[in-house]
């Protein structure tokens, strides 16, 4: 009965997250990444909160508050999110050390939609983009157990500039190319999806936030996850909490 009961759970989770899908605009031309944001296509494409907090007690504006626009080409996503942090903070210089608790930028991507784990596979992916804009996220598992820390560069493409004035707004572009769950390091040939409109994507976006401590202070995100066992960081751990965008014409 138990099972029964999870899995129905599930289903239903499931099913309203497909209600929840977002469209992603197909862009007019390739966009630069360049944390300006100038380029026209991005006129094209609306705001999205990002405002859910997954971690942490309470945010005032000022400490944080995020939105963020989705567009597509057949290459990759475009991301253009405007955070206002008042303390941006990168206490790590390894990247693959520790790297939730700096100030990052998360994307989490299910390139087919399929939901499920992928805390020690690619089944899905969940990019921790630090502010010198390298990626990480986690591989399979080491052979001595030990948890794999990986970089995954080639997948992104990213650049943040902050605004000359108050509040001093961090603008960030970023590309995604998507790789299916065929994706392996060893493969050194695997190459990203070809996008097409009416592709159906598993998508989050959040964001870590530590104004000065040991570890992060606030997790926010895009998507109001449903607590299990009063935990909502489960992201890193399954799609099944992803939302769902929609590429559009």
């Amino acid at each position: 009965m138990a099972n029964y009961f999870k899995l129905l759970t599930t289903v239903l989770m499931l099913i309203s997250l497909n209600t929840l899908a977002i469209e992603a605009k197909k862009a007019n031309e390739p966009i630069k990444i360049d944390g300006i944001a100038t380029d026209a296509s991005w006129l094209l494409a609306k705001w999205h909160p990002i405002d859910n907090i997954i971690l942490g007690k309470d945010l005032t504006p000022e400490d944080f508050s995020g939105k963020y626009k989705i567009m597509w080409d057949e290459q990759q996503l475009y991301l253009l999110v405007e955070i206002t942090d008042d303390v941006l903070f990168d206490q790590h210089a390894d990247p693959r050390h520790l790297y939730w608790d700096d100030d990052a930028l998360e994307i989490f991507i299910d390139a087919d939609a399929s939901g499920g784990n992928h805390q020690f596979n690619f089944n899905a992916f969940a990019y921790h983009i630090a502010l010198d804009n390298q990626a990480v996220d986690i591989g399979e598992k080491n052979a001595d157990g030990s948890n794999n820390f990986v970089l995954l560069n080639d997948h992104i493409t990213s650049k943040w500039q902050r605004s000359e004035n108050p509040p001093y707004n961090v603008v960030w572009e970023v590309a995604v190319r998507l790789y299916d769950d065929s994706f392996t390091m060893s493969d050194k040939k695997t190459q990203p999806m070809k996008l097409f409109t009416g592709k159906k994507v598993g998508f989050m976006l959040a964001y870590c936030d530590n104004d000065g401590s040991k570890e992060r202070e606030h997790f926010i995100g895009s998507t109001d996850i449903k607590a299990v066992n009063g935990d909502k960081n489960l992201g890193y751990i399954t799609a099944d909490v992803f939302q769902h965008i929609i590429l559009k014409n």
